[in-house]
Formats: C-alpha cells, sequence, structure tokens
C-alpha cells in the first residue's frame, strides 16, 4: 500500500492553515468557517457542518490524514501512472484532489494528461484550476505553483507559462 506523500501532507497544512481561537485561554481550538469558496471547513481544510464543535489541532491531524487518505485512493484509481512516477507527482496531484475533491480530478483534461505522462501539458491545466466561488485567488494560484514545482521535479524541462 502507498503512503500518502509527506509533501502532500505539508502541501495541505501550508495551504489550508489551522484555523485558530482560543477557548477559555487553556487551548488552542479550531471552529467551523466559511472557506473562500463558500464550503463549511474546520481545521485543515476538512469539510463540516456549521455546528461542528471546536477541535483542537491533533484532532485537525487526524481528520487531514483521512482527508489525504481518500484523496490518495482516488488519485491513484483516477491516474494510476503516479503509482510509478516519483513521490513528488503522486503528491501534487493528492494535493490537487484534495483540495478541489475527487470529481474534479475525475472530470479533468489534467487527468488525461497525467495519465499520458505528458507533464509539460498537466502544468498548464493544474493553472486554470485557481478559482474560488468565481474569482481568481492568489492562494490557490500559489498553491498550483507549489503542485506544480513538485510535478516538474526530476524532469529536464520547464513548463511553458
Amino acid at each position: 500500500m502507498i503512503e500518502i506523500p509527506k509533501a502532500a501532507i505539508n502541501l495541505a497544512k501550508r495551504f489550508e492553515g489551522f484555523e485558530r481561537k482560543v477557548k477559555s485561554g487553556i487551548e488552542i481550538t479550531a471552529v467551523p468557517y466559511i472557506c473562500p469558496a463558500g464550503f463549511w471547513t474546520i481545521g485543515y481544510g476538512h469539510l463540516c457542518d456549521p455546528k461542528h464543535p471546536p477541535i483542537i489541532e491533533a484532532e485537525a491531524e487526524v481528520y487531514l490524514a483521512r482527508d489525504l487518505q481518500t484523496a490518495l485512493a482516488a488519485t491513484l484509481r483516477y491516474c494510476p501512472v503516479l503509482a510509478i512516477q516519483p513521490e513528488g507527482r503522486l503528491a501534487a496531484i493528492v494535493d490537487f484532489t484534495f483540495n478541489l475533491g475527487v470529481g474534479r480530478l475525475q472530470a479533468s483534461t489534467l487527468r488525461r494528461r497525467i495519465n499520458q505522462q505528458n507533464w509539460i501539458s498537466a502544468t498548464k491545466e493544474l493553472r486554470r484550476w485557481i478559482y474560488g466561488g468565481g474569482r481568481a485567488m492568489s492562494g490557490l494560484v500559489n498553491r498550483r505553483e507549489a503542485e506544480i514545482e513538485l510535478l516538474l521535479a526530476g524532469t529536464d524541462r520547464l513548463p511553458v507559462r
């Protein structure tokens, strides 16, 4: 069984962040909030009900591990070629799948480019996924560029912008 790439965990934590609120001055907790794309979220980008109780960071990490395991399984199901590619490529697409959902990967041209092992075209496709709530978001631009960096690690060609 393939493990969740450490780089995927790091990307998710870096770009999702841990939304914090101090409760009773004793422990730091996260509470549900609406993400820029309009979904109720808690911890490190875990989708939740608006009435979800506050969680501490350790609980957020458990949710993240489960969510990334789901993203990993879906990524390998729809992009099986990634099972034999450098780990950075798998990490990049696991993060993409975690961020945007399995359905987006499944129906995307990105999926076709990955399975064709056309990494340069895959970078162009990744750059199309920078919108949240109908508008381009700098955080998504930065996230896609970080994914592209991992996707291209080990290749001798630079992406065309």
